[in-house]
């Protein structure tokens, strides 16, 4: 399932005035909007059992979600369940949270 798949699309008038965009023609750009994402606590990320992986030099999160989840889509379940939107907060060595109960997972974080 893509993280995409509940998304909606808008339109953006906000950049019709760029030169970049008026040389082009182009009024409106088509883009996802923000996503609300919620800050799980304390108690709910106890409910999730996972492995501890320690993040080594080519480690990515899609990279993660196949190895663990055979779907490099869910990448922003590692991502979310570690509080760390980006891999560039991680650091070689550094100890990751990977849940090991997807369906609980995705409950809970998605």
């Amino acid at each position: 399932m893509s993280r995409f798949k509940r998304r909606k699309i808008g339109l953006n008038k906000l950049f019709k005035d760029e030169e970049i965009f008026t040389n082009r023609g182009v009024e409106q750009i088509r883009q996802y909007t923000t996503p609300k994402m919620k800050n799980p606590t304390e108690e709910e990320l106890m409910r999730i059992p996972y492995e501890v992986h320690y993040w080594g030099a080519g480690d990515r999160y899609f990279k993660l979600a196949q190895r663990y989840y055979n779907d490099h889509n869910m990448w922003y379940i590692i991502a979310l369940f570690n509080q760390k939107p980006t891999e560039g907060q991680i650091s070689i060595g550094e100890e990751i949270k990977i849940p090991t109960d997807l369906q609980i997972a995705l409950e809970i974080l998605g």
